[in-house]
């Protein structure tokens, strides 16, 4: 049996508000957590440091761009809210093996990802706190 011209057109109307919504609701990442974590992978990314990851070490830049793409995946899931959640869900360890990352910067001792990006994002904000 095939709908009323009527009961159609209101399930069209109703599929075409679902995906309005769905669409409103997607990349809902405030622009502010979007630009500090962007500041965040260009600061690693210019870094000089170096990132291990499942137990190789990578550039910088090469971690940038792994670190990107796991950001895209999560932000278009909805999945991160801020910086903080980036560090924790994103750039902590292998979403693959749940091996920790770490960054070793010149002479100093390797740290876990996590402590190097939140203290970056501590003096990252820290900076734009002080007045001019």
């Amino acid at each position: 049996m095939m709908p009323s011209p009527g009961r159609a057109s209101w399930l069209g109307i109703a599929l075409a508000m679902a995906l309005l919504v769905a669409q409103t609701q997607a990349n809902t990442l405030p622009s502010a957590a979007r630009a500090e974590i962007g500041a965040l992978l260009s600061t690693l990314a210019t870094s000089g440091c170096r990132f291990n990851r499942n137990g190789s070490w990578y550039s910088a830049s090469d971690a940038r761009t792994h670190l990107q793409r796991k950001f895209d995946y999560l932000a278009g899931k909805d999945a991160i809210a801020s910086a903080e959640q980036f560090i924790e869900r994103a750039a902590t360890q292998s979403s693959t093996t749940g091996r920790p990352y770490w960054v070793q910067c010149g002479g100093q001792a390797a740290e876990p990802s996590r402590v190097w990006l939140a203290s970056q994002l501590r003096a990252m904000r820290t900076q734009l706190a002080v007045p001019k």
